[in-house]
């Protein structure tokens, strides 16, 4: 006796689903605006946009300067300094007898001092036979610093004062000037020619 084929009966909607179901994991989650009645929704939140960069004024980002001394402060430190000073004059003078008392710092003496690293700066002072060291830019800033002192000074000096600083700013401005032509002349001069006989033979 042939036994009966089994037939089985299979739920392609089950399959289907599932199939779609595949198909929508591997596609990216997109919001959807909820449904009435319907079951939990996967929602993906937009990114928020990058926060702008706040701009700090420059006088914010400066630190602040610490509160300026006071009258009393000063005067205090004014008459420290001058006895540490005194004391320092009588230890050099106790080891050289033959020294004087060293004259006071006057405005000439600042002059001077500008005047004197000016000069150095552009060469002067060099031993002979030795190369001067040349630093331009640093004497640029040097006669920079006596014009502002003489902008920061006008109609309160005297006038030997105003004579030897006006001076002294002329001349290392010549200086200046003379040392940058050179410099210039150096540099536009053509190469010179190799020597006889150095060429190819």
């Amino acid at each position: 006796m042939s036994e009966t084929p089994k037939f089985e009966v299979i739920d392609r909607r089950k399959f289907k689903a599932e199939e779609e179901q595949e198909s929508n994991a591997s596609q990216p989650a997109v919001s959807t605006p909820p449904e009435s009645g319907g079951g939990p929704r996967l929602v993906v939140s937009e990114p928020k946009p990058a926060p702008e960069p706040v701009e700090i004024p420059e006088q914010e980002a400066q630190p602040e300067m610490p509160p300026p001394p006071t009258a009393e402060e000063s005067r205090e430190q004014k008459m420290a300094y001058d006895s540490a000073a005194q004391r320092l004059e009588d230890i050099v003078r106790a080891q050289n007898p033959a020294m004087g008392p060293q004259p006071k710092v006057s405005f000439e003496h600042l002059v001077q001092q500008f005047y004197v690293s000016a000069m150095i700066q552009m060469g002067a002072g060099a031993q002979e036979g030795q190369r001067p060291r040349v630093d331009i830019l640093g004497a640029r800033t040097t006669i920079d610093l006596l014009g502002v002192l003489a902008e920061k000074t006008r109609g309160n000096l005297t006038e030997a004062e105003d004579r030897t600083l006006q001076t002294v700013l002329f001349e290392v401005r010549m200086a200046f000037l003379e040392l940058t032509s050179m410099i210039s002349l150096q540099g536009m001069q053509p190469p010179q020619p190799p020597p006889p006989g150095s060429g190819r033979r």
